[in-house]
Parts: structure tokens; sequence; C-alpha cells
């Protein structure tokens, strides 16, 4: 069974989750593509905190310090947002180790599809992406240096329809419009700590197609 995301539990209230143009259900879980965004509020902490995942052992309670729970949960009906969000494009999970962080997801069946070094910060950095179901993991860390402490899951890339619409119907809760590293894209930023959501948050126009039902890669 491949490894996918059935849900990231999120330190957030379901207001400031509202007030971003997100559905959020009664029981606090907002459904976003086919993952759950489980809201449970300041009281655990900051950001993106834990996770649950398809196809991993039953007994995992850890990926490279990510608190991890097993889920043989289905797939979640995807919700209708006002800010037209579709679905994930991807997770950003920040590595203090690479290599450690690697090993960790290799452990649990998961191998780069590919990598590529950069900068950030004026720093160089390595990023290795991962597939999980339709959702990318973007694992970033240093590709020379290593520290001690856990990796943790740092934000959230979400997909929108028409990002021209969405950026007028946030108004200035977004930042400027850019083109995304990949060709075609185009990205913006929403200012989530003004609204409340202490998870830093992209939104991205769709895959441009290069053909008949062939998405260009990342």
């Amino acid at each position: 069974m491949d490894v996918t995301i059935d849900e990231l539990v999120i330190a957030d209230a379901p207001e400031a989750w509202v007030a971003a143009g997100f559905t959020v259900d009664d029981d606090a879980v907002c459904r976003v593509g086919s993952v759950r965004l489980r809201l449970v509020g300041s009281e655990r902490g900051k950001g993106i905190v834990g996770w649950s995942l398809r196809g991993v052992p039953v007994a995992l309670t850890d990926v490279d310090g990510v608190a991890t729970e097993a889920s043989g949960a289905p797939l979640a009906e995807p919700a209708i947002h006002a800010n037209g969000v579709t679905h994930i494009d991807h997770v950003v999970l920040l590595s203090l180790d690479l290599s450690r962080t690697l090993a960790a997801l290799s452990g649990i069946g998961l191998e780069p599809r590919r990598t590529r070094d950069g900068e950030l910060g004026g720093a160089p950095v390595r990023q290795a992406f991962f597939r999980l179901g339709d959702v990318i993991l973007e694992v970033v860390g240093s590709p020379d240096t290593a520290s001690d402490g856990p990796s943790s899951l740092w934000g959230l890339t979400h997909t929108v329809d028409d990002i021209d619409a969405t950026v007028a119907y946030l108004g200035e809760r977004t930042g400027p419009v850019k083109d995304a590293v990949q060709p075609g894209r185009r990205i913006t930023t929403v200012r989530n700590r003004e609204i409340g959501i202490s998870v830093r948050t992209a939104l991205i126009s769709p895959h441009v197609r290069s053909g008949p039902q062939e998405p260009v890669s990342r």
C-alpha cells in the first residue's frame, strides 16, 4: 500500500481558516482535496504539529521527530472553498539533518522522486521531493551541515483554480503574485499571521499542461 496523507494536525482555531476563505466542518476539520486538516487550537502549539499517514506500520509514532499516527481512513471528500483552493500542492518539511530525515522516510517506504540544489537566504539547501498520493512532500535541508533536533512540517502550498480571482477575493490578506519556480505557474503568499493562521501558507496556480493529460514535472 502506498503511503498517503490522511490528516495534518494544525494548532489553529477554525475561525482563522474560515477568515481565509476555507470551509471548515462542524468537527473542526477542513477538507482540502483528499486531505483533512484537523484544527486543534493554539493550546497544542503552533503550525503543523503532527500528521496521520496511510500505508505505514500501526505502531509508528514518529517520523524523524514529526508526531505520526497510522490511519486506515478513506480519502477525504473535497470541500468547496470560497477562496478557490482545490487541493494541496505540497507540504514542506524542514530537516536539521537531511541524511537522517531521508533515512527515516526510506524506512516507511518513501524514496525521493528527484532532488534539487538551491539557495535559501544565501545559504545552500537541498530539496528532495516525494509523492504521497496527490500531495508532494518537499523536504528541505542543508546538503553540507547537520544538527540535532527534530524535523518539522513547516508550510503548505495550496492549488487554486484561478489565482487572480483568489487574490481579488482575499485582498490585503495576500502578497503580490509572482512567477513560481515551475514554468507557467504563479504563486502568492497568504499573510497568515495577520489572519491568525500559524502555518506558512502559499497559493499557486494549477500545473500547466504540456499535452493532453500530461502534467509538466515539478
